[in-house]
């Protein structure tokens, strides 16, 4: 269980569409903005995670070649997602936004690749509770949930704080490496 922890928390801490942009709503519009938006994020995720486990768990557990290439694709959009991290040159790379809340944060969860390839990820790489899936599947739900909202509210918070610093172009592009190495990591 140990290795799922670790797994999750590095998959989560990597900067994707919903953490870049959490960070650049703290950044830009300040906490009440950005837990509105949090919690759209939150509930789109929960939402694409029940999703992952009623619709893409079924799939993947009654074919072997499915749920192989299902996390063939995963861990490739997330090694894609650790180049461009690498390589965004010398700027952190959050994304710009306007005004975000709850719905965009909600809506973006729910087409966000990374959501899905992280879940399916999490439901099929690591069988830590063999004996019964709703077990291990609700043990699976409440980690994920707990760490996915401790380090959503690192980010919101890093964002808040990224824009008083007045970091060199050479730290933030050590910053954006850094990332997407934790990203190869996992």
């Amino acid at each position: 269980m140990l290795s799922f922890v670790l797994a999750v928390f590095l998959l989560i801490i990597t900067p994707g569409p919903g953490v870049l942009s959490l960070a650049g709503v703290g950044a830009v519009f300040g906490w009440h903005q950005g837990f509105r938006y949090l919690l759209g994020l939150f509930l789109g995720y929960n939402l694409a995670f029940l999703a992952a486990i009623f619709g893409l768990s079924a799939i993947m557990l009654a074919n072997p070649l499915i749920r192989l290439i299902l996390l063939i694709i995963s861990a490739s959009y997330l090694g894609y997602l650790a180049c461009r991290i690498a390589f965004a040159g010398n700027k952190i790379s959050f994304i710009n936004v306007s005004a975000p809340g709850f719905v965009a944060g909600f809506t973006l969860q729910l087409i966000n690749p990374k959501v899905y390839a992280v879940n399916t990820t999490i439901l099929t790489g690591f069988a830590f509770y063999p004996q019964s899936f709703l077990v291990e599947t609700s043990l699976k739900f409440l980690l994920t949930n707990i760490i996915w909202v401790l380090l959503h509210s690192l980010w919101l918070f890093i964002g808040i704080r990224i824009n008083q610093l007045a970091l060199t172009d050479r730290t933030q592009n050590k910053i954006n490496i850094l990332m997407a190495v934790c990203l190869l990591v996992v």
